[in-house]
């Protein structure tokens, strides 16, 4: 059964250089560029913004597993690395996801959790086909 969702963010930048307000569901954020890049440094840049959504459902979706089993996993800390390849307009992008979790993890446990965070949402989204659109209205 086909089940589709739909989410959307609202991007506005109408003053500083690059500080770009960005709006969804009721919540206000920033991404902006760093002062090398011309920009103010308000906020993270857009590839930050996408690792982070990567990181945060990452540990979200651990969380909500190991709630669900009953495990006391303690902290979860991600960190998500892009590094990308530029070859005229071809771009190769790896991106790293690392799951520290405290040591008194089972390794069983760890084994599985390392199997679940590569289902979380924004991961298949990722490694799944995307089809981009872009038009000016």
């Amino acid at each position: 059964m086909d089940q589709t969702t739909t989410r959307s963010v609202t991007a506005l930048l109408d003053g500083e250089p690059y500080r770009t307000q960005l709006l969804s569901r009721g919540h206000e954020w920033i991404s902006d560029e760093p002062e090398d890049h011309g920009g103010a440094d308000l906020g993270p840049r857009p590839h930050e913004l996408m690792l982070g959504a990567l990181a945060s459902c990452t540990a979200i979706t651990l969380r909500m597993y190991a709630d669900r089993k009953q495990w006391s996993i303690g902290p979860i800390r991600i960190t998500t690395t892009m590094e990308r390849t530029q070859r005229g307009a071809e771009v190769e992008t790896r991106i790293s996801v690392d799951v520290q979790l405290d040591a008194s993890v089972p390794e069983e446990q760890r084994q599985r959790l390392a199997v679940i965070a590569r289902s979380c949402p924004v991961h298949r989204t990722l490694e799944n086909p995307i089809h981009l659109r872009a038009s000016v209205v």
